[in-house]
């Protein structure tokens, strides 16, 4: 079975094969270019921050067709992560172990039980980090559709989902007719609770204004504007998805995303973490993208926009630290803690 065959896969086969994977959502869509406005106007506006790689394989994003010659079908899989409404200031996807394994593991699983019944297609799997737009693929491909917020909203899992993305020089028998149907109508919760103003538009978030990219991806200071917002915050953001009314009805995801001992730590406590500490809780998890340091230097901006009197020891310590990063973030803390709420309007 193979390209040059003429034949198209069976669209149920295949699902049953990525759920035997581990993938609890299936779709498929017809692997036809990406109109290039959104991307690139987004790009353009400057929304993409320093995210370098966003511009990179930019043809390669909207045509997968470079990616996989003659390619036919994108098969667009997706898991439910969540898991508990405990606080934490780490967000829900990076409590556990890091999905980028989870996810990878079950689309190796899916490629080979693709290849022991087709071994003659061609295919290109992804997940986050290729040049493939898992979230387009994912709404063309009808497992749902992309929320004011930016996130893809599922009809089963709101949107608690990890994605990935694998592409065919086949076609199949059945393809979905478009993204779901969008439920999120007048309600702008999202919006208006974002702390930092950062979904300028429907589906559209600048993020250069994010918590998630401020704390994740941005290794120089945070912005002094966006540091009061950061009261609970030290590893990504969910504050649009938890207010977000689709998401109010979740379910328990699978093991491989069950939260870690370090999602129990407080900000207080995540701002003092020894190096030991660190080697034994974050390995295999999200945390380590944002290194040592970089969860400190969070903390710390937490701890002082949360005006946590109770941590001004701590922070006197981090004053000193040997970390820059960490010590502008525990000298901007302790002045903070100095400010009456009223003279800095929050």
């Amino acid at each position: 079975m193979g390209a040059g065959e003429n034949v198209k896969l069976s669209s149920q086969q295949l699902t049953q094969w990525a759920h035997a994977a581990g993938f609890e959502l299936v779709g498929f869509a017809r692997a036809e270019p990406i109109p290039p406005q959104a991307l690139t106007q987004w790009i353009e506006a400057g929304f993409d921050a320093d995210l370098d790689w966003m511009r990179e394989r930019l043809a390669d994003r909207l045509d997968v067709s470079r990616l996989v010659p003659n390619a036919k079908t994108v098969i667009a899989l997706a898991c439910n992560y969540w898991h508990t409404d405990a606080p934490s200031p780490i967000a829900r996807y990076a409590r556990g172990r890091d999905y980028h394994y989870t996810l990878k593991d079950r689309l190796r699983a899916l490629r080979r039980t693709l290849r022991e019944h087709a071994p003659t297609v061609k295919d290109y799997g992804g997940v986050d980090a290729t040049a493939l737009m898992e979230k387009v693929w994912a709404a063309r491909a009808g497992i749902g559709y992309v929320g004011r917020n930016g996130c893809l909203i599922t009809e089963k899992f709101g949107s608690w989902v990890l994605l990935a993305a694998l592409v065919l020089d086949v076609e199949v028998d059945e393809y979905a007719r478009g993204p779901q149907d969008d439920r999120c109508g007048t309600c702008n919760l999202c919006v208006s609770a974002c702390p930092t103003t950062a979904i300028v538009a429907d589906a559209t978030v600048d993020a250069r204004l994010c918590l998630s990219y401020q704390t994740i991806e941005n290794e120089a200071a945070i912005p002094e504007p966006l540091r009061p917002a950061m009261g609970d915050v030290v590893f990504g953001c969910d504050i649009c998805q938890d207010v977000c009314p689709l998401n109010h009805t979740p379910l328990i995801g699978g093991e491989r995303f069950a939260p870690r001992p370090v999602s129990n730590l407080t900000v207080h406590q995540l701002a003092a973490m020894t190096p030991a500490e660190y080697a034994l809780l974050t390995p295999g998890t999200p945390l380590v993208r944002a290194k040592y340091d970089g969860l400190r230097r969070n903390a710390a901006y937490a701890l002082g926009a949360a005006r946590d009197a109770s941590a001004r020891d701590l922070l006197q310590a981090l004053a000193n630290d040997g970390n820059e990063r960490v010590k502008e973030a525990a000298a901007w803390a302790l002045a903070r803690l100095a400010t009456p709420p009223s003279s800095r309007g929050r």
